[in-house]
């Protein structure tokens, strides 16, 4: 569910008409909505009901401070993967006991902020990276928290560039080696062993990976008890998919997910962590872009449209689908056609959509691409020197610019010119 909504024909952003926010604005920006993602937080909330636990949300789907601090409100944790990802939390007011610190390749300044600003533990991905904790906390005095990221060889059953539960992939420590390294890490001076951590990968439709995964998390935690450790809190990360096209089969509630995580470790009485991002920040969004130019082609018609790959890489990178709408909504029994939508910028993968069926369009319509909170703002670029698209958090009848749009001098200027030219 989510709060982008036609009335009247025009399609609103919880209590605010789309259309007034371009006039406003201009295109193309990103929209999202307060209700919306106060609804997701709360549905992994109420799905872990009667348990210990803390839903840290996965910054790295939407990282803007606005987000953060509104999610951070309403009692979430965070979820980094960056020295930068772990200072925007901070700058949003998220306390360091709140702040989980992922990711294969944290540097030795990234892992002394953290300690220096505080954290709620470091999921450790390697034994390298686990002594170079050890020796950063031992030399200033400080005791690092840590779980450690086990491989579980578990295939998500997902697109292959955001599996990262399978045996080939680069995340964690294979789950055969785990008591090794748990035992190395008890060893080690600077480091307190509180728990495992595990991430099989993102946009699941189904809770069969997610129960081969927990079935073997459980297992190794009464292994590692056994062993002497005290296994305190079990990290189960995220992955959740979300529906982008309202007719294919919906993936898994939270309610769902929730009962399954509790029949499968809730027995061990450890304090749970889960890390959703796509499935509060996805349909929490959309992405408003203007048509610029209807082109005939050759047994084609072309939609070439003001937003481009490098506002929502997605389709490009992943092949994926976002529905697209118009923002005036199309009269009944109103003939369709199939349109190629693109952007302007200079790649042949500029390409939203090819022989995507849609009301008739022309130069000045807006359309939206729904589901485009997780992954879009992120990941965007000033590729070909676009500007990087506005934010705009939207809240019942009020809206707000939550990044402005840079201007071209702003871009030129951030570059030096060596004294020889």
């Amino acid at each position: 569910m989510d709060h982008f909504l036609y009335r009247d024909g025009e399609l609103f952003a919880e209590d605010v008409a789309v259309a007034d926010i371009a006039a406003q604005v201009g295109t193309p920006f990103y929209c999202y909505s307060t209700a919306t993602l106060t609804r997701h937080f709360q549905l992994f909330n109420e799905a872990l009901e009667g348990t210990d636990h803390l839903v840290c949300y996965a910054m790295k789907a939407a990282s803007n401070q606005a987000i953060l601090k509104t999610l951070a409100a309403l009692g979430a944790g965070m979820d980094v993967v960056s020295g930068g990802e772990y200072a925007r939390a901070k700058a949003a007011g998220v306390p360091g006991d709140r702040i989980v610190f992922s990711g294969v390749g944290k540097t030795a300044a990234e892992i002394r902020a953290a300690l220096d600003g505080g954290i709620r533990q470091f999921n450790v991905e390697s034994e390298p990276e686990l002594r170079v904790i050890s020796q950063i906390a031992s030399a200033m005095g400080a005791t690092a928290p840590v779980t450690i990221r086990v491989n579980p060889d578990v295939d998500a059953k997902t697109h292959a560039k955001i599996a990262t539960g399978k045996s080939e992939n680069k995340f964690g420590i294979p789950i055969a080696k785990a008591r090794a390294v748990y035992a190395e890490a008890a060893s080690l001076p600077g480091i307190e062993v509180i728990g495992i951590d595990v991430h099989i990968g993102s946009q699941l439709t189904q809770l069969e990976p997610y129960e081969q995964a927990y079935q073997k998390v459980a297992e190794l935690t009464e292994q590692l008890r056994a062993d002497g450790h005290n296994i305190r809190r079990l990290d189960l990360g995220g992955g959740l998919g979300i529906p982008y096209t309202r007719s294919n089969e919906a993936p898994p509630l939270p309610m769902d997910y929730g009962a399954l995580v509790k029949r499968t470790l809730g027995h061990l009485g450890c304090e749970l962590e889960i890390e959703p991002g796509r499935l509060i920040a996805g349909n929490a969004g959309i992405l408003v872009s203007e048509v610029i130019y209807v082109k005939d082609g050759v047994g084609r018609t072309f939609l070439i449209l003001d937003a481009a790959m490098n506002d929502l890489i997605r389709p490009a990178m992943y092949d994926a689908h976002h529905e697209i709408v118009p923002v005036k909504e199309a009269e009944p029994g109103v003939e369709m056609a199939p349109y190629d939508i693109v952007g302007p910028v200079c790649e042949s993968g500029d390409t939203f959509a090819k022989g995507r069926v849609m009301p008739p369009l022309q130069a000045g319509d807006l359309v939206a691409f729904r589901s485009a909170g997780a992954y879009g703002a992120v990941m965007s670029s000033e590729y070909n020197t676009r500007p990087l698209v506005p934010e705009v958090l939207v809240n019942g009848d009020q809206f707000a610019v939550i990044r402005a749009r840079p201007s071209f001098d702003e871009i030129i200027n951030r570059d030096t010119i060596p004294a020889w030219l």
